[in-house]
């Protein structure tokens, strides 16, 4: 584990009031908690709520428009990000071994060599997540799952002890969803701070202790059985109906 990881596993991530959004159009509005150090917890909620905002958010990459995310200290770099694997540009000429080595970009510098330790590392990532025979093939050739499979291989390389994932499991078989949610679990046992933007809320209730339920705004947040209740799903889906009948309202107005 590296110095990096040690450092981040004492780190919380803790939203102060917080709105996040896109043009000045907020997506998520004034939300406050904390995602507490070493926490394993899922976002959810209906389309539109502001899961994927909130990340960006998280990793640094929106600003918010008003309130404060505090990362105790931790510099947005040593964050591992897993975007949705849409985001990817999968025409880009480039193989699964040269991807998934971009993990160690930050350790070797964005020009730096890697050596030979760091190519026994990236082998073992990739045998990991079981694309081991891949190492060759133009990431434009893998199916869905062996794509995720190969994000999380790029992820592990940065040891990072904080951790976003943006609907990790999408596109992704069965298998697939087991052995990822198994990476996720040794991660969370090594003390890591997981966030991940997640569907299905039976594999939430499964392996997630913690879960936010997003509606644009916070509907619940805390424990899984109570976040995710019957009473608060149908909380969150009357506010996401809301909010989008008062869209349709101003742009009939505009």
């Amino acid at each position: 584990m590296g110095h990096d990881t040690a450092n981040a596993m004492t780190q919380a991530l803790i939203l102060d009031d917080v709105t996040l959004g896109y043009d000045g159009h907020p997506a998520v509005h004034h939300l406050t908690g904390r995602f507490a150090a070493g926490s394993l917890t899922a976002v959810c909620g209906p389309n539109g709520a502001g899961k994927s905002t909130l990340i960006k958010g998280l990793v640094g990459a929106l600003k918010p428009l008003g309130g404060r995310i505090d990362r105790s200290g931790l510099d947005t770099r040593a964050i591992g990000y897993l975007p949705q694997a849409a985001e990817i540009d999968r025409s880009f000429p480039i193989d699964v071994f040269d991807f998934v080595a971009l993990g160690r970009v930050r350790r070797a510098g964005l020009f730096g060599r890697i050596g030979a330790a760091d190519r026994r590392a990236v082998a073992e990532a990739i045998s990991a997540v079981g694309l081991e025979g891949f190492e060759a093939r133009q990431i434009g050739a893998l199916s869905g799952g062996q794509t995720q499979r190969m994000l999380f291989a790029r992820l592990m390389l940065q040891e990072a002890g904080v951790i976003l994932l943006d609907e990790p499991f999408a596109a992704v078989d069965e298998r697939t969803t087991g052995d990822l949610v198994g990476l996720i679990g040794q991660w969370h046992g090594e003390g890591r701070t997981i966030v991940a933007v997640l569907h299905d809320f039976a594999l939430v209730r499964a392996h997630f202790p913690q879960a936010l339920l997003l509606a644009r705004e916070c509907v619940a947040w805390g424990p899984t059985r109570e976040a995710l209740s019957a009473e608060k799903l149908a909380q969150a889906r009357r506010m996401s109906e809301a909010f989008d009948h008062q869209a349709e309202a101003c742009e009939r107005a505009a």
